[in-house]
């Protein structure tokens, strides 16, 4: 009489992350702005989202730049070989080129070769789709150990006459490295988009005969963003939460998507969560975009915060308009 197999999970074995050296206060780029006959403080900054510092990358570094040390740091810490992974996923905004893949030239930098390696683009919420395909993935025994990275390098696509927006977003890379597990390590995740919004937050241009047509760099509708993230991401944590047979009460860590201190504890409070249980790096990280939950659940874990067994909930929301959530057990 033959048995069923044994289910197959998914669960985080390291994290990495890195950020470039460069890092600008607030006073520092609100002294570059001012010699463009831009005003704005760190008072004014600080106020609507929290931020404090960023860090910029170098000329010339690149996405997948940025990545490679974030993902030897998640390797070391899974104690894994870069030639054990069996797919690469990055999820960026900001590739090195139209193609290849920044994955693919980050299997080339790591010297791997063979395994499938792709890019997701999710803006903001990059990071958790790609983790819930890579989770699904090794469910079906398509992989068995993956690294997912996020990694980006938005001052490339800020317009420095912009207040609004060129003040929110920094670049910089996290990683993870996942495991196939016969215990439970992924619970559940949920995505979604609703590509009626895509005006509220884009960057509409392309290239097509050797130069770039339309508008290069980020636009954003700020109040339109806030009002929606608000709403979806509480809805989309109570869903997960759900799926999962889990309670609020049940989350050790929310690591949201940073963004906005105000977005991040709203969405808190909504959940009845003491804010000493949100992790934020947004104050010193800016918006790193898909590397934000990558990056603040390295700086969590390596700071003795997140520890094993803690249960975790991921929450990210970006341009598109699209949102998800996984939660997990660490």
């Amino acid at each position: 009489m033959s048995t069923s197999p044994s289910p197959r999970y998914a669960r985080i074995l390291g994290t990495g992350s890195h950020l470039p050296p460069q890092r600008l206060t607030n006073a520092d780029l609100a002294a570059q702005l001012a010699r463009d006959g831009i005003e704005t403080s760190d008072e004014w900054i600080v106020e609507r989202t929290g931020i404090r510092a960023r860090h910029f990358a170098a000329e010339g570094v690149t996405a997948s730049d940025l990545a490679l040390p974030a993902a030897r740091a998640a390797l070391e810490a899974a104690g894994v070989a870069a030639e054990e992974i069996d797919l690469i996923i990055v999820a960026t905004s900001t590739p090195d080129m139209v193609f290849p893949s920044t994955a693919a030239l980050l299997q080339q930098k790591l010297g791997v070769a063979g395994c499938a390696a792709f890019d997701v683009q999710a803006v903001c919420s990059g990071f958790v789709y790609a983790l819930t395909v890579a989770d699904s993935m090794i469910k079906t025994g398509a992989a068995n150990k993956a690294l997912v990275v996020g990694a980006e390098v938005f001052s490339r696509i800020l317009d420095f006459k912009d207040r609004t927006t060129c003040v929110l977003f920094g670049d910089g890379a996290g990683a993870v490295v996942l495991g196939a597990s016969d215990a439970p390590g992924i619970l559940a995740s949920e995505l979604h988009a609703d590509g009626r919004h895509v005006d509220i937050l884009c960057v509409p241009g392309q290239v097509a005969g050797g130069a770039v047509t339309g508008h290069p760099f980020l636009k954003m509708d700020g109040q339109g963003v806030f009002k929606l993230a608000v709403t979806v991401l509480e809805k989309v944590a109570r869903s997960v939460l759900e799926k999962a047979g889990k309670s609020e009460a049940d989350i050790d860590w929310l690591i949201p998507h940073q963004a906005n201190i105000r977005i991040m504890q709203g969405t808190a409070k909504k959940l009845k969560m003491p804010l000493d249980k949100l992790i934020v790096t947004v104050d010193e990280h800016g918006n790193t975009s898909a590397a934000s939950i990558p990056l603040a659940l390295d700086v969590a874990v390596r700071s003795g915060k997140v520890k094993r067994g803690d249960t975790v909930m991921l929450e990210g929301v970006g341009g598109g308009f699209t949102w998800g959530a996984v939660l997990l057990d660490f």
